[in-house]
């Protein structure tokens, strides 16, 4: 019953319009479609911005799970390269 329940779930998030999943934020949105550069704000400095903002957000999990998991990280590549094969 718990996989029929998610494989509808996983069909019904699949089917919603493309509007709900090209949500984003709606603060930077704003910023971005004020400005006379169209959307992302285009080389002004605030596309730059908003550009540097979404890379920072999307490496700071990336940074924190290798600085939780170095451990295992650094034992894996060790592992792996002294492998005969």
């Amino acid at each position: 019953m718990g996989r029929l329940t998610l494989l509808f779930l996983v069909v019904l998030l699949a089917l919603l319009p493309a509007d709900v999943w090209a949500q984003g934020c709606a603060m930077c949105k704003a910023v971005a479609q004020s400005r006379d550069g169209g959307i992302f704000g285009g080389e002004q400095p605030i596309g730059r911005g908003l550009n540097n903002g979404i890379l920072y957000l999307m490496a700071v999990p990336y940074v924190l799970l290798f600085l939780l998991l170095r451990k295992k990280i650094v034992s894996f590549v060790k592992e792996f390269a002294s492998a005969q094969g």
